[in-house]
């Protein structure tokens, strides 16, 4: 298991995995760096053009991404510029972004609206994800809940 080190979080809810979460990579643009690196950004100037963030809000955020242990940062060969990868942690992510993309398609465009598609290695959509319980029939809040840590 990778533990991630937090750089002095303060937590919102200390007990909850989502607000902890959130806490880590919660705001817009630290997951559309996330979501960009998936999609192959390297360099600052890559995350620059593709999400049009401000130089040092971006530097703030890849320091961040970083110290919590989302990225790495290591010379480019050339040894002129930094570039980030995504940690162990950070591709975790994966599943985050791919359900925020979803609910994007079905809740923030109007009917026929045109938007990008996440497709697999055949070049086919992805199927919709959907939580499942232990006996592999789908859960929902009303048949989730959630039970305090001992």
């Amino acid at each position: 298991m990778t533990t991630i080190d937090t750089g002095g979080v303060t937590w919102t809810d200390p007990s909850c995995p989502v607000a902890r979460t959130l806490d880590l990579v919660g705001d817009r643009w630290s997951l559309l760096i996330v979501r960009d690196a998936m999609d192959g950004a390297r360099a600052f100037t890559d995350f620059q053009q593709r999400t049009g963030i401000a130089r040092n809000i971006l530097t703030d955020r890849l320091r961040r991404l970083v110290e919590r242990g989302v990225l790495d940062r290591e010379a480019a060969p050339s040894g002129r510029r930094q570039i980030y990868t995504l940690t162990a942690a950070g591709r975790d992510l994966f599943a985050v972004v791919v359900a925020l993309r979803q609910w994007g398609e079905r809740h923030a465009f109007g009917a026929g609206e045109t938007h990008s598609v996440l497709v697999d290695e055949r070049g086919l959509p992805l199927p919709e994800l959907r939580p499942v319980g232990s006996g592999g029939d789908p859960v929902d809040v009303g048949t989730a809940s959630v039970r305090k840590g001992d």
